[in-house]
């Protein structure tokens, strides 16, 4: 699975939505100014986010868009699977039809299983993860410390950061 412009831009604007949550609205185009999109796009991705139930639209003066939930209420499964779709990452993982090979095909099932451990991954990082992570930390580091069973709780788990690498728990320096 690669993850769109449309993926990625959403994300950031959810993002921004988080780190302003409580604090009323936010206009789109300030939004769109901050991220260095054009209104109608980020309009757009706003839209489809609304529809998926993850930000609400407020009209008139000193309207704009908030998040309709908590931000450690919204996963980043929620919001890439609104604006990007299935997390298939075969067009027949998600339609045995697709192919006439579907029913035979060994790797199908290495893709489907691949598929699932992408979104579970995903699921278990909120967007309050990946506001409080800005001081380098992994955001599959901060939801583990938010709750050490839901994702990697043997900690074998790491991803790279601009601080270094990271696996599970353990700080970049007990890896080197």
């Amino acid at each position: 699975m690669k993850v769109s412009t449309r993926g990625r831009y959403g994300l950031r604007a959810m993002l921004e939505l988080a780190g302003s949550f409580g604090r009323g609205p936010v206009v789109v185009m300030e939004l769109a100014e901050r991220q260095g999109l054009s209104r109608k796009y980020l309009h757009s991705l706003l839209s489809t986010l609304k529809d998926a139930g993850l930000v609400e639209a407020i009209r008139g003066p000193g309207g704009g868009f908030v998040l309709s939930r908590s931000p450690a209420e919204i996963r980043l499964s929620d919001v890439l699977r609104a604006v990007e779709g299935p997390f298939a990452l075969v067009d027949c993982v998600d339609n045995e039809n697709y192919c006439e090979r579907s029913d035979g095909c060994v790797a199908r099932g290495v893709w489907g299983e691949l598929s699932v451990a992408i979104e579970e991954m995903l699921k278990g990082i909120t967007l309050k993860d990946l506001i409080t992570s800005s001081d380098g930390a992994c955001p599959s580091e901060v939801a583990l410390r938010r709750d050490r069973s839901t994702l990697d709780p043997q900690g074998t788990a790491g991803c790279q950061t601009k601080k270094g690498r990271h696996r599970g728990t353990q700080s970049a320096k007990a890896n080197e």
